[in-house]
């Protein structure tokens, strides 16, 4: 079974069983998330969400991923800045796809 959900302002296509690294949420290791606004099950599209419809993940780990870099600079003006950035994510598993 498959689903469209929405959480921290973006969209995820999921399955049961799968993993996904999706924008750092309150929540720690082992703990049980449920996702209400489901847009999408197995070709039935809500307006906007699915009525009934809820999927349940389990956290497996915080993290931040790998560093990347950003650099600016001005042509002929001698501005360089060279910054940083690590996005920290949420790791989660799907374990259940429920419609009623």
């Amino acid at each position: 079974m498959k689903a469209i959900i929405e959480t921290c302002g973006k969209q995820y296509s999921v399955e049961e069983g799968k993993t996904l690294f999706i924008e750092k949420m309150d929540a720690n290791a082992g703990d049980k998330i449920t996702f209400d606004n489901v847009l999408m099950v197995d070709n039935k599209v809500g307006t906007p969400y699915v009525k009934g419809a809820k999927v349940t993940a389990e956290v497996i780990k915080n993290g931040k991923q790998k560093k990347i870099l950003v650099y600016k600079y001005n042509a002929k003006k001698q501005y360089r800045k060279l910054q940083g950035h690590r996005q920290p994510y949420t790791q989660v598993e799907i374990k259940k796809i429920e419609v009623k």
